[in-house]
């Protein structure tokens, strides 16, 4: 294919527990495809994409601009798959990663247990060294402390190191010269001072833990990636991207780098259409990722808890459960019928992918007629509804077993189709009204491979009036990697009283950070009008425990901002109680090229309904209908659809009930109004 010289192609990734997905641009529109992952090395599925890539527009590899989504710390961590981690902090605080905090998990569980920490007990090294809360050294680091921790590390032969002293975020001198020390040891190394300046030594250890049991699986993967993609780039938790290079030394800001790039792209798909509240759900072959944005943007969070662990760097505000379209099917102990969180995966996978005989969900929707007739990509994966049915045959033989009656293949089918619902719409819940937000003042924007298949029945379970279905909704998550500018968090605790005295010290303390953020973005390649900072402040009553976060400028008056914000969030404000200011926050923004798509096409005045290219027989809504089937591709913009119908598309499937008004609007986009 001809090109121009030297031309520079963006590639999205998205690399998911059954596909991973490419996103390029090419002669001015968006390409989409699929490969199986390859979950034992996710590299290998990326680098057959990027070499398809090359084949197809002519580019070498070397001009080729990968933006990564990656699980792979995120499974690391869940299955305990990190590498021998010691921890270095103030002596008689080792075991602050063991005690944790008081809250239990299960109140009333009295067998409850909890997971071992990260770091045994006897890689768990104290130094004798103090520095209180206002930064005053009450006792030195000794040069002998330091030589005696050198020996007991090397003869522990640990792959990594972390380094965490108490109130280094104040004064990090100690840390500093162990840091220095342990350099010798030619492990990677992990230092709280530099990837987590802040308060609360349970939360700071636990995050900087973590950030070192990943290093060196993640370094060794990016390493193995970059030997293909040069030019690398890594999403992370925030719904930002890092170099690679920054992602291999602070992994822990990558645990949610897969769902993060969904948020993103659900996020441009609704600035496009002119919504403000959405609420996002990314199902998967594996999870369903569920997140809600409002007026004030995207919902973040620092309290964030993988694994029982708790991450204290800045996150998108993301609940995960584990509900995909691989999520398997079983009768328990007590006869009742279970889905997930186990996964059939990319491998064996679902039945119907012709390798196993385990019932899924992808399975019951093929035997209900949900696919329209067609395979999965475009009819490029063909699925064996025979091998389908017979895993649901037998499972229904083991729920008639239980039920003491006859369940038939299709029953067990529309079952494990119910209990994966309510299991995401638990989960929609969870963001949505349990924090306050009323679902029916949103639009509920589904994408993953499952997303579609799904989104209408949960939206009139929670009453929530309109569905938007983006274009090539399947790969959203690996547009969002490509639409992403590169993010950096700065913080530093400054503990100060929210007077007209300190305001001074507050921006000095934005001054300092700043400096250090537009230095690391020059680094990536961003000039100073490449650069967006943004400014806020982790602010509280004297007294309480937990902050709310509030935009920081010259003219702020902190107080009166704090009030409104507790009002808002909390229903109540206490204008008489003195205000502190935690910490100062910094969100650094390196501004990529935008993608030169998604213009608005004209949409014809008197809109007609779109004639199906057939009807076929599908189980929708418990019953027996002759469905009409949609070819995405050939529906323009402004087209109504007839109802009920299926949607086709390369990378998803869209299920629209009869009671449901739908049609295309001029980005492409499926709207459904319930």
């Amino acid at each position: 294919m001809p090109r121009s010289k030297h031309q520079k192609y963006f590639v999205g990734v998205d690399t998911g527990g059954t596909f991973t997905d490419f996103v390029f641009e090419s002669e001015g529109s968006l390409r989409v495809f699929k490969l199986a992952s390859t979950p034992a090395d996710p590299s290998q599925a990326i680098i057959e994409g990027l070499e398809r890539i090359s084949r197809e527009t002519g580019a070498r590899l070397s001009e080729i601009e990968v933006i990564h989504g990656t699980t792979v710390g995120t499974n690391a961590l869940l299955e305990r798959r990190g590498a021998r981690t010691a921890l270095v902090t103030t002596a008689g605080f080792e075991d602050v990663l063991a005690i944790g905090r008081q809250a239990r998990p299960a109140l009333y569980d009295l067998n409850a247990t909890r997971p071992a920490p990260l770091v045994p007990d006897d890689l768990r090294f104290g130094v004798r060294e103090r520095v209180t809360s206002s930064g005053e050294i009450l006792e030195e680091l000794e040069e002998d402390a330091v030589t005696a921790l050198l020996r007991k590390l090397r003869r522990a032969r640990v792959e990594s190191i972390a380094v965490c002293l108490l109130f280094s975020f104040i004064r990090p001198e100690h840390e500093r010269r162990i840091a220095d020390a342990v350099r010798s040891l030619n492990v990677p190394l992990s230092v709280s001072h530099q990837i987590l300046p802040e308060y609360r030594e349970y939360e700071r250890t636990s995050t900087v833990t973590i950030n070192a049991y990943l290093q060196p699986l993640m370094g060794a993967y990016l390493k193995r990636l970059q030997a293909h993609a040069k030019a690398l780039r890594v999403m992370q938790s925030s719904g930002g991207s890092i170099s690679a290079e920054s992602a291999a030394a602070e992994p822990v800001r990558t645990i949610l780098s897969g769902p993060a790039g969904g948020v993103v792209g659900a996020l441009r798909v609704a600035q496009m259409s002119g919504q403000t509240n959405i609420i996002t759900f990314d199902m998967g072959g594996t999870s369903t990722d569920v997140a809600l944005s409002g007026s004030a943007g995207m919902r973040m969070t620092r309290e964030a808890v993988v694994a029982s662990m708790p991450v204290a760097v800045t996150m998108l505000d993301i609940h995960t459960v584990g509900a995909g379209g691989g999520s398997i099917a079983r009768v328990d102990a007590g006869g009742s019928l279970r889905v997930g969180p186990e996964s059939a995966g990319a491998s064996p996978g679902p039945a119907c992918y012709g390798t196993s005989l385990l019932p899924t969900v992808t399975d019951a929707h093929l035997v209900l007629g949900h696919f329209g007739g067609s395979g999965l990509l475009g009819g490029e994966w063909q699925l064996d509804e025979g091998r389908a049915r017979a895993a649901l045959t037998d499972l229904a033989s083991q729920m008639s077993a239980a039920a003491g009656r006859n369940v038939s293949m299709r029953e067990a089918a529309q079952g494990v189709l119910r209990v994966v619902s309510v299991n995401m719409e638990r989960a929609l819940r969870a963001i949505s009204v349990e924090r306050g937000f009323d679902p029916r003042d949103f639009a509920l924007v589904p994408f993953g491979g499952a997303g579609g298949l799904h989104a209408c029945e949960l939206a009139q379970a929670l009453r929530i009036p309109r569905v938007i279905v983006p274009t090539n909704a399947g790969a959203l998550s690996a547009l969002g990697a490509l639409a992403s500018d590169v993010v950096k968090d700065w913080s530093r605790t400054v503990m100060l009283e929210a007077s007209d005295e300190n305001r001074q010290l507050v921006e000095r303390a934005f001054h300092e950070l700043e400096q250090d953020a537009r230095a690391a973005l020059k680094r990536e390649g961003f000039g100073r009008e490449r650069q967006r900072h943004e400014r806020t402040l982790a602010v509280r009553y004297q007294g309480q425990s937990f902050e709310l976060e509030i935009s920081w400028t010259r003219g702020t008056k902190i107080s009166e901002a704090f009030h409104l914000a507790h009002q808002k969030r909390y229903g109540y404000a206490q204008p008489q109680q003195p205000v502190e200011v935690v910490s100062a926050r910094l969100r650094s923004l390196g501004l990529v090229e935008k993608l030169k798509i998604g213009k608005a096409k004209r949409v014809a005045r008197s809109s007609r309904f779109a004639e199906p290219e057939r009807r076929a027989i599908a189980y929708l809504s418990n019953s027996r209908t002759r469905a009409a089937i949609y070819d995405r591709a050939a529906l323009k913009a402004g087209a109504r659809l007839r109802t009920p119908c299926i949607v086709t598309e390369y990378s998803a499937t869209t299920l629209i009930p009869a009671d449901a008004r739908a049609l295309v609007d001029a980005y492409d986009n499926l709207l459904i109004e319930l």
